[in-house]
């Protein structure tokens, strides 16, 4: 599958809420792993991710990947990505981010997909409390010192 046509059907099927669709891109043992959720495995985990995680707290996706590399074997893409939160104390606003996605490809489908996300501006967005703020990004900071490629920089 073309890098451009799979981009554009990944982003399609989020907005659409078809998670069936969005995880026939990902090979049958493919893992998501979500920013904000946590890693899914295999095509179902990855369909309920989409249809019943996103749409629990945000109706209303948009999202958009921009200047796509790969070489085949990885595929890399700039997004920006949107949605309007049903969290109370959001209001209804439109929670806005960007990132880059990572995505490791196996015979034209994606085998795993992660992303480094600039998610502190759709916090704002939601009007979280800066308490809030600071734990998710303690957690994720955590998880940064956490990761095997990190153990030199903390030496």
């Amino acid at each position: 599958m073309q890098a451009d046509k799979l981009l554009d059907d990944f982003c399609r099927a989020v907005e659409r809420r078809d998670g069936a669709a969005f995880a026939t891109l990902f090979t049958e043992d493919g893992v998501y792993h979500d920013v904000f959720y946590g890693a899914f495995m295999g095509r179902e985990a990855i369909a309920r991710m989409v249809d019943d995680w996103f749409y629990r707290t945000a109706t209303d996706f948009r999202w958009d990947m921009h200047d796509p590399v790969s070489d085949g074997r990885t595929l890399y893409a700039r997004y920006t990505f949107s949605y309007r939160s049903l969290l109370p104390e959001a209001k209804g606003a439109r929670a806005m981010f960007e990132g880059v996605a990572i995505m490791r490809l196996r015979d034209g489908l994606i085998a795993d997909y992660g992303e480094v996300a600039n998610a502190v501006t759709g916090f704002l967005d939601m009007n979280f409390a800066p308490e809030r703020i600071a734990r998710i990004v303690a957690k994720q900071g955590a998880a940064l010192k956490a990761r095997p490629e990190m153990a030199r920089h903390l030496a």
